[in-house]
């Protein structure tokens, strides 16, 4: 099994510059915003957003053509600018997240909503993302903040779509693949295509990691969706969470597209259960295993890997290409 500690070996000095980038850029003199940010910066999780910008920059510049030491960074502040950028919009939203689920934990601690109210956490998030802008504007880096910041409404416009089919009950496979494009890939496939515009790659480099990173991203959410279906996995989140708030994900989608209309007028009852009756949950769990849902949900889950790697292929072996490839492969076989 792929390690993210392998992953993170060609910039592991630089990574470890990044945190005091990020930390020494959110502080504040107030006494409980001050414990506020604190706790979310030590809860941001595996930072698999900035170590993608971070590697595609180094991917595609000129420190692709030299050796690499270990212990020496690769990476510029106009770099750690656009990770911190992607990770902490990243953070804002999955603050927003959790108040709108009314989630108690973040990666097995407690949620922001959950220590301090929903009504603080909202304005936490609003601050980070306020921040965030700000530092980006203080740089004067305008292309690349230009480049990050449209992301935002994407992401708003992603979960807003997910809310209303859920609502309906009506998601198709196409309306899946929107959904998670934009409240996962998009962000995704920005981390990457902002590494290369960091070091003002050429477009085409700027546009194949942005490709790479859409694939990565797409990927990475399918796996996100088959796990909920996995009593055994690692995620720090309860299995079947996405159940029990009426999401259609794509292991379910698999077993709808294939059921007779009688059918699948049962299963989407039965969903509409789910936020009230375990037992609706434990029988769709088990339809769509015993159905392959989830096995149908991996298949097209590698094409997304598949066409991830391909994109990689195209440049020159060295140990940034290694760990992004690594990467793609940590992302298909992760269980948390």
């Amino acid at each position: 099994m792929i390690t993210l500690d392998a992953i993170r070996t060609p910039i592991a000095a630089d990574l470890e510059a990044f945190e005091e980038f990020i930390r020494s850029r959110f502080s504040s003199e107030g006494k409980l915003l001050s414990e506020m940010i604190s706790h979310v910066l030590s809860s941001r999780g595996k930072g698999i957003r900035p170590i993608i910008t971070m590697l595609c920059s180094a991917l595609v510049s000129d420190v692709n053509n030299r050796e690499w030491v270990e212990g020496e960074r690769n990476c510029s502040k106009r770099t750690y600018l656009g990770a911190m950028m992607v990770e902490m919009l990243h953070t804002a939203s999955l603050i927003h997240d959790d108040v709108i689920d009314n989630a108690d934990t973040r990666r097995g601690r407690p949620s922001a909503n959950a220590l301090w109210q929903s009504r603080n956490a909202v304005v936490l998030g609003d601050y980070i993302l306020a921040r965030t802008m700000s530092i980006g504007m203080d740089s004067a880096q305008y292309d690349l903040v230009s480049h990050i910041v449209g992301s935002v409404a994407t992401l708003c416009e992603g979960e807003i779509l997910q809310s209303q089919h859920a609502a309906d009950k009506d998601t198709t496979r196409q309306d899946y693949f929107e959904i998670i494009y934009k409240k996962t890939a998009s962000l995704i496939s920005i981390s990457a295509s902002a590494g290369a515009v960091s070091v003002k790659a050429p477009r085409q480099d700027v546009e194949q990691m942005r490709r790479f990173g859409e694939a990565l991203g797409m990927a990475f959410q399918i796996q996100d969706d088959i796990l909920d279906y996995s009593r055994s996995a690692q995620t720090g989140k309860p299995t079947n969470n996405d159940l029990r708030e009426g999401k259609i994900t794509l292991p379910l989608i698999e077993v709808l597209e294939k059921c007779s209309p009688a059918e699948k007028l049962q299963l989407l009852d039965k969903l509409s259960q789910c936020k009230e009756d375990e037992a609706a949950v434990d029988f769709l769990q088990g339809v769509v295993e015993a159905t392959g849902g989830t096995a149908m949900a991996a298949r097209t889950m590698q094409t997304y890997i598949d066409r991830a790697t391909s994109i990689l292929a195209k440049y020159p072996d060295s140990p940034y290409r290694t760990a992004l490839v690594n990467l793609c492969a940590f992302v298909a076989e992760r269980d948390k």
